[in-house]
């Protein structure tokens, strides 16, 4: 039964001094995404609000926890999109934003475009009255570590991404059967200035269509790009799978075809949901009928009652 809501905290090797509040931060955002659900708001808001819950807890790639780019700067994109109406807003490479989402909602809203950038980003949030934030802010010091330690030569700060932390995101449908998904990250650690990955890229980042459903990914955003991952999972939902198989299929495909490892949340237009990934581990949380689902590594899942949490 409507309505259902399932999130991530990024896909990779989660250690054991993060994984307890990884999986405490997924929970706190799918609850709060879901108490706007019972309200009998919308999957649009609902999403919206997970995903600020998790840009703001430092544990997550996005928001506050964003990791460092090549010179140690924030450069942070975010994407939602609304599968009533085809509708989205994204930004890319935007600075001094405490949410992107927020932003990425403005501009699907309040412009006629779909993404925006770097420094018109910046302009449009000002515009919008968004506050600005200090830069090192949003910085930890586990992400300044993070970027020292891959400035190193022979590093590798992709598998390292994979290693630690991830894209957050999060997809639902709502009493209405209205679908949402919206993603948000810091992108690649030290990565260079001015790259996009995939999340504010409609398709690869994010996707939802009433018709069949949403999803939300989280991996290396280049591998999401080349198999437009979120589009591909919806198009394996229209010939009738399943989310769990479709999910499957098309991480699969993404493994073999790109050497592409990472991870997806997803809900088909009926209410039923999938939390799958190839990598180690993917924190997670979904509810559905009050029951508080939630996991960390594959074939792991708990339930509580949501009275309970």
């Amino acid at each position: 039964m409507l309505p259902v809501i399932v999130v991530h905290g990024g896909a990779g090797r989660i250690g054991k001094e993060r994984a307890e509040g990884s999986c405490r931060g997924v929970q706190e955002a799918v609850l709060a995404g879901y108490r706007i659900l019972q309200r009998g708001g919308s999957a649009l808001d609902a999403v919206e609000e997970a995903v600020v819950a998790m840009e703001d807890n430092p544990m997550y790639n996005a928001g506050c926890g964003s990791v460092l780019n090549e010179l140690g700067g924030v450069e942070m994109d975010a994407i939602i999109m609304d599968g009533k109406t085809l509708a989205s807003g994204a930004v890319s490479a935007v600075k001094g934003i405490a949410n992107p989402i927020r932003l990425s909602r403005l501009v699907m809203e309040k412009t006629e475009h779909l993404c925006l950038t770097a420094e018109g980003a910046s302009r449009f949030a000002k515009a919008m009255g968004v506050p600005e934030v200090e830069e090192e802010s949003l910085k930890t010091d586990y992400s300044r570590k993070r970027w020292v330690e891959n400035l190193a030569p022979g590093s590798n700060p992709v598998e390292s991404q994979m290693g630690k932390m991830g894209t957050v995101g999060a997809v639902a449908i709502d009493s209405q059967g209205n679908v949402a998904s919206a993603t948000s990250t810091g992108g690649m650690l030290n990565k260079m200035v001015g790259r996009v990955g995939d999340t504010p890229c409609v398709g690869c980042g994010a996707y939802a269509d009433n018709l069949f459903g949403a999803a939300s990914p989280t991996g290396h955003g280049e591998a999401i790009m080349k198999v437009t991952l979120c589009r591909l999972i919806l198009f394996h939902m229209e010939q009738g799978m399943s989310p769990e198989k479709a999910a499957d299929t098309a991480l699969d495909y993404m493994k073999t075809r790109v050497r592409g490892i990472g991870g997806v949340v997803v809900v088909n237009s009926s209410g039923d949901w999938a939390a799958r990934f190839t990598s180690d581990q993917m924190a997670w949380a979904a509810v559905k009928n009050d029951q508080l689902h939630y996991g960390l590594y594959k074939g792991e899942s708990f339930t509580l009652p949501v009275t309970s949490t």
